[in-house]
């Protein structure tokens, strides 16, 4: 797998040709089910500005930096997408330094593999790019740092696909207090927990889904499903409760220094070889919002990066396990 790091503090010309390179694959993705399945740019441009409105003229000129076509606009709104399944794992060490570490568990050939720094309205943010405007993890110059999991349920409803949100909650948010108020009212189109850490080590994760209220818990741990199993099939395929038991018994039982927990998340049970399922693991993402860093790591490798000295660059991967 390459990985490329790109830096580019407003829309312009990097940015443009990431979207043209990555755009004929996102849109036979969001065409799947058929033009008349995605909502019209209309609607997508009213959700953006009911829920959104802090980031409309930022999503105005990525649209016009896309092309200004129907399709990208459409796309680049991440409301009402297919709907889309990922493994996952997160954490907060139990030490006094703040630092998130998480698992992402996807498909190698649905995935962007982009680190990108940017200082889009002003506000630097880096992190692990999905579809070119959204995030599945991130931190922002304030130390707020930000990732996800894949709720666990069947249910797809009416909502904004969660990449997004995570890249409103750090456009827009400097502390988890702040974070939890828009993560309690956004909606979204399938279930994700979210978990926030900021630089004080005030923490959360918000249980989000599109057919009830989200649910803002104190929660440190986050795999694959919410208070209960809803997708029993989903869940002994993922071992999302053992990932779950075995992530809260090293906080619990462990004080495991802060090299110790990081090390576990790439292996066995964390770490999944189910690549040809498409739920093997991608990475292992760690973040220190207090020194603003964040580090990617595959076994055997780390690559480092700074919000206020980001490396642009590329890495080849060998996923263990993949073909």
């Amino acid at each position: 797998m390459l990985w490329r790091a790109i830096s580019e503090d407003l829309p312009g010309p990097k940015w443009a040709g990431l979207f043209a390179e990555y755009w004929p694959h996102y849109r036979r993705w969001w065409l799947k089910e058929g033009e008349s399945a995605r909502p019209t740019f209309a609607e997508c441009r009213r959700a953006l500005k009911t829920h959104m409105p802090e980031i409309v003229p930022l999503y105005e000129d990525l649209c016009e930096q896309a092309g200004g076509g129907d399709h990208a606009a459409r796309f680049l709104s991440f409301y009402c997408p297919p709907p889309y399944l990922s493994g996952c794992s997160q954490a907060i060490w139990g030490g006094k330094e703040p630092v998130m570490v998480r698992n992402y568990d996807y498909n190698t050939s649905a995935f962007d593999s982009l680190l990108l720094h940017t200082a889009w309205q002003g506000r630097k943010v880096m992190g692990t790019s999905d579809g070119l405007f959204g995030l599945v993890d991130g931190v922002n110059d304030t130390g707020l740092s930000i990732s996800l999991t894949f709720g666990g349920r069947r249910v797809v409803g009416v909502g904004f696909g969660v990449p997004l949100i995570l890249r409103y909650v750090l456009q827009t948010c400097e502390t988890t207090e702040h974070a939890s108020a828009v993560l309690a009212r956004m909606p979204t189109h399938m279930s994700y927990n979210v978990t926030v850490l900021d630089r004080k080590r005030k923490y959360l994760t918000a249980l989000m889904a599109p057919d009830r209220p989200a649910i803002i818990t104190n929660a440190s741990v986050a795999t694959n499903h919410q208070e209960n199993v809803e997708w029993i099939s989903h869940a002994r395929f993922t071992a999302t409760v053992e990932r779950e038991r075995y992530l809260l018994q090293r906080l619990r039982f462990h004080r495991d220094s802060e090299e110790k927990f990081i090390s576990a998340f790439l292996k066995p049970p964390l770490y999944s070889h189910a690549f040809n399922a498409g739920f093997g693991t991608l990475y292992t993402a760690v973040y220190r919002p207090r020194k603003r860093q964040m580090e990617l790591r595959w076994p055997g490798t780390i690559w480092p990066q700074r919000l206020d000295a980001f490396d642009e660059g590329s890495r080849k991967v060998l996923l263990p396990g993949a073909a």
